[in-house]
């Protein structure tokens, strides 16, 4: 997609001032893209990717916190012969996982660009809120698989241990939650971490509510069917997860976004008869970029022109990184994509 819009033709000598993205490549022009260069690389290390110490800890913290737990609830959800506390045990032992995934892919986002990887490694973001959610898919199947196997011949279940284990993964799992609360609202990494903690506190509550009414009843039934509880709580936080990860691997636009609203601000600017392939997708889970050609009949109208429209895609549209390419519409063309 980006490749296509990066070709341009000699007789549009002046396309290439305009490539927010392209200061790197261009040494002959280096002092001619001051602004864009500090703008592009700023963001490198700065938007989003200022918090790294403080999500750093924050996943440290999580990780050691739930693996601590995950033996603990395994050791006693085999001594209560609980399947309800061993699924726990499993699906936490994936959020685990699922953190560890997360952690390593926010490391590989701020890795700076090179040659072969020009926009750096910022998609592996992307790549771990998918491989997240298919790490939760499998194990909702695996404590569904065991949990309707015990339906016919419920065990019996130390109800008390039950919800004393499960007291204290709320607690675990809260802490876990609200560590990650303030970055899930802008990064779709680090909001798969948050509902997978919030998700597993309050599939813990439930764990512990069923252990309590084992106790005073002995309806050992109810440790298997909180089982599958926990299964539907957590393929109702995943579905949405999934549903946006696999449309942000796929370039979609992201969420954030609005396409007819970025088309209206660019066919509006002076100057601009017509624009065309026009495309915009996610890098990461924090970034977008967008490539689009704009029909300019009087010609190139300066840096300081192309320098405000690139600031306001950023600053009004949230789009982190554009490349726009002129042309003066002397010839035909058609976006290969849609042709």
């Amino acid at each position: 997609m980006s490749q296509h819009s990066h070709h341009s033709h000699d007789h549009h000598d002046h396309s290439h001032h305009d490539h927010a993205d392209c200061d790197h490549s261009h040494h002959d022009h280096a002092e001619h893209h001051a602004h864009h260069g500090h703008s592009h690389h700023g963001h490198h290390h700065g938007h989003h990717h200022g918090l790294p110490s403080q999500q750093g800890r924050a996943f440290v913290i999580a990780i050691l916190l739930n693996m601590g737990f995950v033996l603990v609830e395994f050791g006693y959800g085999f001594f209560a012969n609980s399947t309800a506390l061993m699924a726990d045990a499993g699906h936490n032992l994936s959020d685990v996982l699922g953190l560890v995934l997360a952690w390593a892919a926010a490391i590989l986002a701020k890795r700076t660009a090179s040659n072969r990887y020009t926009y750096g490694l910022r998609s592996s973001s992307i790549l771990a809120a998918l491989g997240n959610s298919m790490l939760l898919l499998v194990a909702c199947g695996a404590i569904a698989w065991e949990a309707l196997l015990r339906f016919s011949q419920p065990p019996v279940v130390a109800g008390f241990t039950v919800s004393l284990v499960a007291l204290v993964g709320i607690a675990v799992n809260g802490v876990s939650a609200w560590l990650f609360m303030k970055g899930s609202e802008h990064d779709l990494n680090i909001r798969a971490a948050y509902l997978h903690m919030a998700a597993d506190a309050a599939v813990s509550l439930g764990v512990a509510v069923a252990g309590v009414v084992i106790v005073f009843t002995g309806w050992y039934w109810l440790d298997p069917l909180a089982s599958l509880v926990i299964v539907l709580v957590i393929l109702v936080s995943t579905w949405g997860l999934l549903r946006d990860s696999v449309q942000l691997a796929l370039h979609a636009v992201p969420p954030s976004v609005e396409v007819k609203a970025v088309e209206d601000y660019l066919l509006k600017l002076e100057g601009v008869a017509d624009i065309h392939d026009l495309h915009i997708w996610g890098m990461s889970t924090t970034e977008s970029a967008l490539s689009v050609h704009l029909v300019m009949p009087a010609g190139y109208p300066g840096d300081a022109f192309m320098d405000g429209v690139v600031d306001t895609l950023k600053q009004r549209f949230g789009v982190h990184h554009s490349t726009l390419q002129m042309e003066q519409g002397t010839t035909q063309h058609s976006c290969a994509l849609h042709s």
